[in-house]
């Protein structure tokens, strides 16, 4: 396997291309991904998305249509695939498979594992491939994603930490802004975020 990001837009929102068996599978095309995408994909299968906010999905309709590929998306955030909430001109875009909860998917002989952690948002979650976790904005190296928005649900990220915390393993975590952490490494601080939220 072979992962690609490249932080695109004016919020440095890390683009993924996952490269599986000789297939390509886009993660969290935001702002002025698409002409990346197209540059570094041979044989595309997906858009996969970890949760609805417009620089995590921006150029989904776009890649949809040039890469006759179909999107997957949380449930609970399909509805901010069509919402400019913020006034931005956002590009609506529609999901093809709606994943509700913790559920595995196959897609072209490929297992990826959408995990809910609500709480960002309400379907925001995280997709784990191969043991190799892109936690869009749930959790990042040394924080975690916001709960003030429209839609952010505090108690609901609580609960999400407190999940997260039960994890037993040290995957390496691709977040949906900065660096790569781990598990093992954001365990650690992660307790004192229940104080704050």
């Amino acid at each position: 396997m072979k992962i690609l990001s490249k932080a695109c837009g004016d919020y440095q929102t890390n683009c993924y291309i996952v490269k599986v068996d000789g297939k390509d599978f886009i993660i969290d095309p935001g702002i002025g991904a698409t002409k990346w995408v197209m540059e570094n994909v041979e044989n595309p299968k997906a858009i996969l998305n970890t949760h609805g906010h417009f620089d995590h999905v921006w150029s989904n309709s776009e890649l949809k249509e040039k890469l006759e590929i179909p999107i997957y998306a949380p449930e609970g955030d399909e509805f901010l695939l069509k919402d400019d909430q913020h006034g931005f001109n956002m590009p609506s875009s529609t999901a093809d498979f709606k994943i509700k909860g913790d559920k595995v998917i196959n897609i072209d002989g490929v297992d990826f594992k959408f995990a809910l952690f609500a709480g960002h948002t309400p379907g925001c979650s995280i997709i784990e491939i191969d043991g190799n976790i892109f936690s869009g904005d749930f959790i990042f190296a040394g924080s975690i994603g916001r709960v003030d928005f429209p839609y952010s649900n505090p108690n609901d990220m609580k609960n999400s930490i407190k999940k997260f915390l039960k994890r037993d393993d040290n995957a390496k975590i691709y977040p949906g802004h900065g660096g790569s952490t781990t598990v093992k490494k954001e365990q650690g601080g992660l307790k004192r975020w229940l104080d704050f939220i």
